[in-house]
């Protein structure tokens, strides 16, 4: 019988050295149910002698682990795919509670996880080193590709399974252990989740750790501690720039993906009704609360108002409610403050001139008090500068901002410290390509929208959106070190 996996389980242990032990403080951190304001889950609050003991056990166990043979961490990356498929409803069933995913973010975090487990699992076979040939006579070189040790991943709320998932599935591939702080919102599905399955999938004791806790509390510890060579972190910019800092005094490796704003051009000779197809899911997925979701539509004035009537008739129909109906599309919004901001956004667009065509509001659901729940939104007559369009408002908002031509297009893009994704509808694929590569963004997709992830294609941005990468090989630059070894076979001469 496999791990009790349900939001009444007993979620109140960390996770250490493959034990499930008690916090060194009394403190607890209450999970809420966005979709009904309810307390359904408590979690310890860890302590720095909790992060100490996360660590001590990484570090003793990793060194063994590095010495394991290539087929033995294969098996463990196949098994915990294999896991998370056997427990998908189950795993949707927790995502909805403390995230308030809907069906499709739950099955799609389900999907990109188990992806990126199989992706993983590879690593141990094609991390390989290399012979090079010396220009000193009768020396061989030799560079072997070694393990960081301890990687620490910090992963957000917005979707806890996969964002954790894609650092610690190639970490542990490819021979390191791993220390993981999920958010405090979602310590659940972002943490203890991760044990259990891994716990079932066979992996030794030691190679991963839990530690739940506020940041404010546990934060920096976990990122300055001695034994953290790499500092894995997704996020907003203001707070990664401040993890980044700290990694970088500790000289440990940071792979930051932080913040983006990322617009959808739409061109005059673009299929409007596609265009509209592939805006309405990446803005409103998962209530917009995607790092890659569309955070400003840039479409040319001639097919303008067609656009905004149809986005807006569009955002109107979508289903919203529950994150536990199955119909939902457009779910609550993790808690109050997220929710207050970006409505903020919204009343301050208006008031600077823009048109609000719907939305805009808070939907109220039966039987909850203060419903997290926001109105899929539309605002047009929008100007890059307005307060939607300018911050990464993290919602299901759409401001439809005017362009004249494609050189306006690209400098209204541009536009931003932020440099994530980005998606073009331009009416063919020749003239797309040619708009894509001018964009100043780490990902931008033709004939579709922002939000895509696939383990096996690199996923990094530029700028403000972050340094370093993820996915692919460049998940494996990040987890691993080179170590040159030279060979003087023939016994050599120096000048003195």
């Amino acid at each position: 019988m496999g791990p009790e996996l349900s939001i009444d389980a007993d979620w109140n242990s960390l996770y250490i050295d493959g034990e499930w032990t008690s916090a060194d403080g009394d403190e607890e951190i209450a999970v809420e149910d966005p979709s009904t304001r309810e307390v359904v889950a408590r979690v310890p609050a860890a302590v720095d002698a909790d992060v100490d003991a996360a660590y001590e056990a990484a570090a003793a166990a990793q060194t063994e682990w590095e010495n394991a043979p290539p087929a033995e961490r294969e098996r463990v990356a196949q098994a915990f795919a294999r896991t998370i498929q056997a427990h998908s409803d189950e795993i949707v069933e927790l995502l909805a509670h403390e995230a308030g995913g809907s069906r499709i973010m739950g099955e799609t975090s389900v999907s990109i996880t188990t992806d990126q487990a199989n992706e993983a699992a590879t690593f141990p076979r094609r991390t390989k080193g290399e012979q090079v040939d010396s220009n000193v006579e009768g020396k061989e070189n030799f560079v072997r590709r070694e393990p960081q040790g301890v990687v620490t991943v910090i992963s957000p709320w917005n979707f806890p399974l996969n964002l954790s998932g894609r650092a610690i599935a190639p970490a542990i591939a490819t021979g390191n252990a791993v220390v993981l702080k999920p958010a405090s919102n979602t310590p659940i599905t972002g943490g203890l989740l991760m044990a259990k399955l891994y716990e079932e999938a066979g992996l030794p004791d030691g190679l991963l750790n839990v530690v739940t806790g506020r940041g404010s509390d546990i934060g920096d510890p976990v990122v300055e501690h001695p034994e953290s060579d790499v500092v894995a972190f997704t996020g907003s910019t203001p707070v990664g720039r401040g993890v980044a800092a700290k990694a970088g005094e500790n000289l440990s490796v940071a792979a930051m993906e932080l913040g983006g704003n990322n617009a959808h051009i739409v061109t005059a000779d673009a299929d409007v009704e596609a265009a509209v197809d592939a805006a309405a899911f990446g803005s409103f997925v998962h209530q917009g609360q995607v790092c890659i979701s569309i955070n400003r539509h840039l479409v040319h004035e001639d097919v303008y108002d067609d656009y905004v009537a149809a986005l807006a008739d569009r955002a109107a129909s979508l289903p919203v409610g529950s994150a536990h109906d199955p119909d939902t599309v457009v779910g609550p919004i993790i808690d109050e403050s997220q929710r207050d901001e970006m409505l903020g956004y919204v009343e301050e667009t208006v008031d600077a001139g823009a048109t609000l065509e719907t939305g805009g509001e808070t939907v109220e659901l039966d039987g909850v008090d203060d419903s997290l729940v926001v109105a899929p939104t539309v605002l047009s007559d929008a100007t890059n500068d307005m307060a939607a369009a300018c911050n990464e408002h993290f919602g299901p908002i759409a401001p439809v901002v005017p362009f004249s031509d494609v050189d306006e297009a690209i400098e209204l893009h541009d536009d931003t410290e932020y440099g994530l994704s980005g998606s073009v509808h331009a009416g063919d694929v020749g003239t797309g390509m040619r708009i894509a590569e001018q964009l100043d963004t780490g990902m931008v997709h033709v004939n579709d929208q922002p939000v895509n992830d696939e383990a096996h294609v690199p996923f990094s941005g530029t700028n403000a959106s972050g340094v370093g990468g993820y996915n692919s090989t460049d998940i494996v630059e990040q987890v691993t070190e080179k170590k040159w070894i030279s060979v003087q076979y023939d016994r050599r001469e120096y000048p003195f």
